[in-house]
């Protein structure tokens, strides 16, 4: 079997025909290229080359070698590219799953700002329920998952990522719009929508008109945030959301106005707990933290924000 050094000097010497010119492109000296095709011819037990007046000229052998020699180097060039995309960060998969506030708001900005220096990588993100994410994660079919508060499964780790208000989203024109916060009896008299009560912002809502000791009339019930302002923007009530939701509806018709006493809610990242973490998921979270933390900064001097968007912690890299 010949080595990827003899495989070398016999197809440059095939392409250039002479061993001074192989010698040359090679950098090493003439004599030295002679060794090696003695040494090859020896290992395969067969001429590669007659010498003739101080010409080379192929055998039958090594004509029919040299195409699959040619072959085997482009399969070795490949590899050491992707082998070079992957430590730069520009080529790889990297499996996404969120439930669908996740997916809707602040992941789509984050995945485009990451997408815009590594254009191959392929990103996967699917949205999908809460416990779906951290099985998702757990079975290594997700590289990273998105979720909101806790959440106990074997095999994951979750750590503490983004806090949001807790609130009500109305249209502008409605007169609580007026109120920098609200509390569970001003909504009262309101049509209310809110998401299903098995779902972590559901449960959020049943509590905190519970510790309000005020009765919580749903009058819709839905199962994405996007939905729920889609439902105030026509009309249909008010809803009991997360500053997240407002994200993922950017408009200037909706504001969100937070409960009083403040009501956070924590969007949590959720990663497997045995494995290490791959370099492409470390620098996703790095980009994430970025769009984050420029979303905060943004809101903290945009006089109209209508939202309260706090960061806790910044994932950090040992997590």
């Amino acid at each position: 079997m010949l080595s990827i050094r003899e495989l070398e000097v016999f197809r440059r010497v095939m392409e250039l025909g002479t061993i001074t010119a192989a010698a040359e492109v090679l950098r090493i000296s003439q004599p030295a290229v002679s060794r090696t095709l003695q040494q090859a011819e020896r290992r395969l037990g067969f001429p590669l080359f007659l010498r003739r007046r101080k010409r080379l000229l192929a055998t039958p052998e090594a004509q029919s070698l040299f195409p699959e020699t040619v072959s085997a180097f482009a399969a070795f060039d490949v590899v050491q590219k992707r082998a070079a995309d992957l430590q730069a960060g520009r080529a790889g998969g990297l499996n996404i799953a969120a439930i669908s506030a996740f997916a809707n708001a602040l992941l789509p900005a984050a995945v485009a700002k990451f997408c815009q220096s590594r254009p191959g990588v392929v990103i996967s993100l699917q949205s999908m329920s809460a416990l779906q994410v951290a099985t998702y994660v757990a079975n290594h079919q997700a590289d990273l998952g998105f979720v909101i508060d806790s959440i106990a499964a074997p095999g994951v780790s979750v750590s503490d990522l983004w806090a949001t208000d807790f609130g009500c989203v109305m249209p502008r024109t409605h007169p609580l719009a007026a109120k920098p916060h609200v509390v569970p009896a001003d909504l009262d008299h309101e049509t209310l929508v809110c998401l299903n009560r098995q779902l972590p912002l559901g449960i959020q809502a049943v509590r905190a008109f519970a510790d309000a000791d005020v009765p919580l009339k749903i009058a819709i019930e839905v199962s994405q945030s996007t939905v729920a302002c889609a439902l105030v923007r026509a009309g249909a009530g008010l809803a009991l959301l997360d500053g997240l939701a407002m994200m993922g509806t950017p408009a200037t018709d909706l504001v969100m106005r937070p409960f009083y006493p403040s009501i956070k809610v924590m969007g949590r990242l959720v990663r497997p707990r045995h494995l290490l973490q791959s370099r492409l998921a470390q620098e996703f979270i790095d980009t994430l933290n970025d769009v984050i933390a420029t979303h905060d900064r943004c809101s903290r001097h945009d006089d109209s924000a209508d939202t309260a968007i706090t960061t806790p912690q910044a994932v950090s890299k040992k997590n």
